[in-house]
């Protein structure tokens, strides 16, 4: 749905975000290269319900572009606690899909008592070998001499299940369509900053709230091993495993993922919040 994004200036730069404003805050983290529009379904679906919060990570589509070589993800965990006390929200579900969802386990990691649920989609919690982080890096390079289009449109048959892309050409036009307005600098800055990302797996047995984990079997970027690994290693947490599906399960099977999350926040007590929403205040 369309609307006009607000702003926020928080740990020294500038949101763009929205807020329906109702209900258990349910925060949604986007992944790379895209903005917070890839979660619209997800807001027309939860927002009845729910107080749906997106926003754009520093760095990528209205949010501002940082002056630096390289944004970690501990800078950007950190800018989701103080947007969340821009908004005064003590605790929410933290949900992030990919990179956003290795932002949103290293908030889990620097921020447990601000968690009342989380939901990671397809992504994993290693970090990169010596080889991954170096094509992290050149892939920065070639987004600063480039542009977003072509080292998007080459990650394009990763992001989407083949199948996807012969049969919902418009789902590939609106990936195409996010990549193409991402700041070249923020991306950049951020393929840097994940290059150099510590190893999520130890934290995860620490999670001590709701989580579901989300993982397309067509997902070029990660699998459903690593899913299942995650999923055994994080208690009171439950894997969704969607067939045929590939790295962006809310784009590729929304009604389905939509319905899996309404399930899912079902499932978290209120008291989870109430006691989060006491150790943060």
């Amino acid at each position: 749905m369309p609307f006009t994004p607000q702003f926020a200036s928080v740990n020294g730069t500038s949101l763009a975000y929205r807020d329906t404003s109702a209900g258990m805050p349910i925060l949604f983290i986007h992944g790379h290269p895209f903005n917070q529009s890839m979660w619209d379904a997800q807001v027309d679906a939860l927002r009845w319900k729910h107080r749906v919060i997106t926003y754009d990570i520093r760095g990528y589509g209205l949010s501002q572009v940082p002056a630096v070589e390289a944004t970690t993800l501990e800078t950007l965990a950190d800018d989701i606690a103080d947007l969340l006390d821009h908004l005064k929200i003590p605790s929410a579900v933290i949900t992030g899909l990919s990179m956003g969802g290795q932002i949103a386990m290293a908030f889990a990691d620097q921020y447990p008592q601000r968690l009342s649920g989380l939901i990671l989609a397809a992504t994993f919690p290693q970090a990169d070998t010596p080889e991954a982080a170096a094509t992290r890096r050149a892939t920065a390079d070639r987004f600063l001499t480039q542009g977003s289009i072509p080292p998007g449109i080459e990650m394009l048959p990763k992001l989407l299940a083949p199948a996807t892309i012969k049969d919902h050409p418009d789902i590939a036009l609106k990936v195409l369509s996010m990549i193409a307005r991402t700041p070249p600098a923020g991306a950049a800055a951020a393929l840097r900053g994940r290059a150099q990302r510590k190893d999520y797996t130890p934290t995860l047995p620490k999670i001590a709230v709701p989580t579901l984990i989300v993982v397309g079997t067509e997902d070029a970027y990660t699998n459903v091993d690593t899913a299942k690994v995650m999923q055994q290693s994080i208690p009171h947490s439950r894997l969704e495993i969607f067939e045929g599906i590939g790295h962006l399960p809310n784009l590729e099977a929304t009604d389905r993922f939509n319905a899996v999350l309404h399930n899912f926040l079902d499932t978290i007590p209120t008291q989870n919040t109430k006691a989060a929403a006491r150790t943060a205040g």
